[in-house]
């Protein structure tokens, strides 16, 4: 099969989960690939961004989009969902008039770089409403993905519930016609889908002539009203009366749905609740797919799915070929619905990552950002730092920004304090470079810290509760356990643990590079290469590292024994056994005293009258354990 691209406004975005099929398998993927979606439009989601949750965004094999009111919460909303495998936009943008800015960004879509804009945006003088840009898009109506093959508009469009939205409807199609006129005139291909909330025929609409009748107003003053006009000069085959509009001249969008049932009674997408008006089919259809003219032989079906409960509306849908001809070839469509290089010929040349993700994705958002799953938490190596110690990777904008609302609490000159620190002073480098250098086990720790502090010079610093200072540990200092991995490993001997103490005591004085001779031959690069990394388990040294007599007789990593000591650590505990060799019981003192509350092992069997001797009485042995002296042997 193609793909296939589904709109439905759902009206709440868990709201299908209350019906058949979807309640079966709550979850979103169950639910398009029973629709066999690729691309899902969603309207009225009705959920805040503090609301989205993992099951919404993190859906397996997709990648999601959205439009989220801002100021009216639980309000409106649509969310684009795209299926990895089968199509994966270039570029993605919210709102129509390109006003809006990507996350993290103080520039506008429109303001963005050429190879980063979609385009066609609202030029001065092109919208006549007095409602401004910025309020057209508070609401949280419109996603616009763009694809190789064409640009994809997804919208919620505003209905007409009482004069005071009149102006803002009618501002908000302006915008929409302007926007999708302009694409087409860059010669970009265009698909508008969502829930219009208009009709433009009569065949669209249940009980047309009655309401009309009650309202005393003809056909032609009803198709002439301002949304109904403006939608009918933007399709092909519309009902324009009389002269067209200045702009709109000519028409630009196909009703795919109607071209493939041209003559179909019924064929309607939304009724009233209040009513009950869908068992009857007494309903209206405003939910649409249109595309632009070079695209319009590439479908290859389109329809409703009224039979699909979970809303007022129901899912309508339009499949595209699986082959498709532009500029007179025949190509695959996989290879222009996904970026250069990831299809040819309809082959998959590279799998879909998380790099193809575009700043707008959901799946950036920094709650769902930068998950990690337990076994990359025990085998995941970090990366080695670098040489001196201290990171030189450039922060990324996306991936390092601060969530929204962050940068009011970071002081003016936080850009300039964190410059001067990740630059280090030259009397700095050369104490960090002298420090890496030594090769003794007092300075491989003195260089550690070394690292450890000069690298966090590069990241910004965070307030941290007052600790206790550990220098008078017994322990005294030591490579820190980086892993649990290695907690398990067998560490290597020091092959002179009191080599160089005796100096330091004497004299604090003594420079960590005093115990490299002056004088010796030794490169540079190989007693650094002696050293370990800061951050390196002991499984990381290098295989040339020289061994001395002391560690010849270590035990090599044992898969098994680590395997043991797992069992040991987070096995089921093992109860004591009795004389008789039966599992004992535990049990808690609850007399009070000094052993109330103590858990205590004793022999499993019934008591009996002592001295008792006849035959098939047991008695209690004299076993007692307490549960704390209990080692597990």
């Amino acid at each position: 099969m193609g793909l296939r691209i589904t709109t439905w406004n759902v009206n709440g975005i868990r709201n299908p989960f209350s019906y058949q099929p979807w309640r079966e398998n709550r979850t979103f993927q169950a639910m398009f690939d029973t629709l066999e979606a690729d691309i899902f439009v969603m309207q009225e989601a009705k959920i805040q961004r503090k609301d989205l949750n993992d099951d919404m965004v993190l859906v397996p094999g997709w990648d999601v989009y959205f439009s989220l009111p801002k100021l009216k919460k639980g309000y409106s909303g649509v969310a684009i969902y795209t299926r990895s495998s089968k199509c994966c936009p270039i570029r993605a943008e919210e709102g129509l008039t390109g006003v809006l800015t990507p996350p993290n960004s103080t520039t506008k879509f429109r303001d963005l770089p050429p190879d980063q804009q979609i385009g066609g945006y609202p030029r001065p003088g092109q919208l006549s409403g007095t409602v401004d840009e910025a309020t057209l898009d508070s609401e949280g109506r419109c996603v616009i993905l763009e694809f190789p093959a064409f640009v994809l508009i997804g919208v919620y469009c505003p209905a007409t519930r009482d004069e005071t939205r009149t102006e803002f409807r009618q501002g908000w199609l302006d915008a929409l016609d302007v926007r999708v006129r302009n694409l087409a005139a860059m010669g970009k291909e265009v698909v508008l889908c969502g829930d219009l909330n208009i009709i433009r025929s009569d065949l669209d609409t249940a009980g047309l002539p009655e309401r009309l009748r009650k309202e005393a107003m003809t056909m032609d003053d009803f198709f002439n009203t301002p949304p109904r006009r403006f939608f009918n000069q933007l399709l092909f085959n519309g009902q324009v009366i009389g002269e067209r509009d200045e702009g709109r001249e000519e028409p630009v969008l196909w009703d795919i749905c109607r071209e493939f049932h041209p003559t179909r009674k019924g064929m309607y997408t939304c009724w009233e609740t209040k009513k009950n008006a869908r068992p009857g089919n007494f309903g209206s259809r405003i939910d649409y797919v249109l595309c632009t003219s070079g695209i319009k032989d590439w479908f290859v079906d389109s329809n409703i799915q009224e039979g699909l409960l979970g809303s007022d509306h129901c899912p309508v849908y339009a499949t595209l070929a699986d082959t498709v001809k532009k500029d007179g070839t025949e190509i695959f469509l996989v290879d222009i619905m996904n970026p250069e290089g990831m299809f040819k010929n309809g082959q998959r040349l590279r799998e879909w990552t998380q790099k193809d993700l575009l700043p707008t994705s959901a799946k950036l958002i920094p709650e769902f950002d930068r998950r990690r799953s337990i076994r990359d938490m025990f085998f995941k190596k970090a990366p080695p730092p670098s040489s001196s110690g201290i990171s030189t990777s450039k922060p990324d904008p996306q991936k390092d920004a601060a969530p929204e609302g962050a940068e009011d609490s970071i002081p003016e000159s936080a850009d300039s304090q964190t410059l001067s620190l990740s630059t280090p002073q030259p009397s700095q480098a050369s104490t960090i470079s002298s420090a890496l250098t030594a090769t003794s086990p007092q300075n491989t720790v003195s260089s550690k810290r070394q690292a450890d502090s000069s690298a966090s010079l590069s990241r910004p610093q965070k307030k941290t509760k007052p600790t206790l200072s550990k220098e008078n540990s017994k322990s005294g200092p030591g490579l820190a356990q980086r892993s649990l991995k290695g907690f398990f490993k067998p560490k290597a001997p020091d092959p002179d643990p009191h080599k160089g103490e005796t100096d330091a005591k004497e004299d604090p004085s003594l420079s960590a590079t005093s115990a490299v001779p002056s004088g010796s031959d030794t490169p540079q690069s190989q007693s650094d290469s002696r050293v370990p990394p800061a951050d390196a388990d002991m499984e990381d040294w290098p295989d040339d590292t020289p061994k001395t007599s002391s560690s010849s007789g270590d035990k090599v990593f044992d898969p098994i024994a680590s395997k043991e000591s797992w069992s040991k650590l987070l096995g089921k505990r093992k109860v004591p056994k009795c004389e008789h060799g039966d599992d004992c019981q535990s049990f808690t003192t609850k007399k009070a005293g000094v052993n109330c509350g103590r858990s205590f092992f004793v022999c499993p069997r019934p008591l009996g009258p002592t001295g008792d001797k006849e035959i098939g009485t047991e008695f209690k042995c004299r076993t007692f354990i307490w549960s704390s002296d209990w080692n597990g042997k």
